[in-house]
């Protein structure tokens, strides 16, 4: 199952394209306020580098035991559809479509007749502009 994971993209799906931050989306210096060069190139340099080794050591201690959690709950989730929902639902899609038929049946016999003499009635009135 490994061998088929992309290495470089791990994003397929762009799920998480809006946790995309760069320096430049949290940090701006507005004209008539900059730093000294050196100051603004080393915040840079240390906010990526902070930003990365953070995320690394994150990953190292919690990836692996989130992802087993994660695992699990989506285990339980199909375990839950497949053996609970979806029995659950076609029971209710089997006894309400013998409650359609039971009703629909009943309509057709007892509403749709007087609904027809209503409309056969009221189909012969002309208005006149006087």
């Amino acid at each position: 199952m490994a061998d088929s994971l992309d290495m470089d993209n791990r994003d397929p799906n762009n799920l998480n394209d809006h946790v995309k931050v760069l320096f430049e989306d949290v940090i701006a210096e507005p004209e008539g306020a900059h730093s000294i060069d050196c100051v603004w190139k080393l915040s840079y340099t240390c906010f990526n580098l902070w930003k990365g080794c953070c995320y690394n050591i994150l990953s190292i201690f919690c990836g692996c035991p989130l992802a087993m959690c994660w695992g699990c709950e989506f285990a339980a989730i199909t375990f839950q559809h497949v053996w609970q929902i979806t029995p659950c639902l076609r029971i209710w899609m089997i006894n309400l479509g013998c409650a359609q038929k039971f009703f629909g049946t009943c309509v057709n016999c007892c509403l749709a007749p007087i609904c027809e003499a209503c409309g056969m009635f009221f189909s012969n009135i002309q208005v006149k502009n006087g």
